[in-house]
């Protein structure tokens, strides 16, 4: 299926590599315009120049999601080099990096940060956001869950449930401006983040209870962002949507 987002403005938070990469691009190939938002800005920066060139209009900037002040620069951003916001993706999660510990132990401070982002982040980059996207009669939010809310996954796995409920409280305060709130849960996804944080013999284990017997890529999980964020979705909201082979029956 192919979409049409001629004219429209979207910002992909965490899109310098990995998922929200692949989002921006789709976006893009798509005909959006597209803020890349990173906290690596060198890597975002990258990674717009590629979109560009392959003929997308896309630009860059640097967003730490859990600062409020960072993410309403981001917004400005996307309203003085685009003219609006249209689409936002609260895709931005510390992953990669994440300490392997439990609620128990994990050093607090730590526990603070990757709440602030992982969870939190969503909610400072729609706050960020609203405004502009209310300005342009509406628009959709999509923010980036996990199957890990589902599962044991210690703080990963309670970040990701408070997206669920984050996502469906912010439908009901923002659908009076139009503007729909959606969230994606992946199961496991063939990324670099994840093959640095999970161990192959764990996937293996994963991938022999999923219903479909291979790891998600990145090309699954776009073109259910890319509805999401379009006109044919334009009666649903506050719906958390699994893409994960069969992983979670619920």
């Amino acid at each position: 299926m192919s979409y049409d987002f001629t004219d429209k403005v979207a910002i992909v938070t965490g899109s310098a590599g990995g998922i929200g990469q692949a989002y921006a691009e789709a976006l893009a190939g798509s005909g959006a315009s597209v803020v890349l938002a990173d906290i690596d800005l060198e890597k975002a920066t990258a990674a717009a120049a590629a979109i560009t060139a392959s003929g997308g209009t896309a630009a860059a900037c640097a967003v730490d999601v859990a600062d409020p002040d960072s993410a309403r620069a981001m917004a400005e951003t996307a309203v003085e080099t685009f003219g609006g916001i249209d689409y936002l993706v609260n895709n931005a999660a510390i992953f990669g990096t994440m300490k392997l510990d439990v609620l128990l132990s994990v050093d607090w401070e730590y526990l603070n940060r990757f709440l602030a982002v992982n969870l939190l982040g969503a909610l400072t980059c729609t706050r960020a956001c609203y405004r502009a996207m209310r300005k342009r009669g509406g628009g959709a939010i999509v923010n980036q869950s996990s199957t890990a809310a589902y599962l044991y996954a210690g703080f990963y796995g309670l970040a990701k449930a408070g997206v669920n409920s984050l996502t469906q409280q912010l439908a009901h305060e923002l659908g009076g401006m139009n503007i729909r709130v959606n969230a994606i849960a992946p199961g496991p996804i063939d990324t670099e983040a994840a093959r640095t944080v999970v161990p192959e013999e764990f996937i293996e284990q994963i991938v022999g209870g999923l219903a479909l017997k291979r790891q998600g890529t990145t090309d699954d999980l776009t073109g259910m962002c890319q509805f999401l964020l379009s006109d044919q979705a334009a009666w649903i909201t506050g719906h958390i949507f699994n893409v994960d082979g069969g992983q979670i029956l619920r």
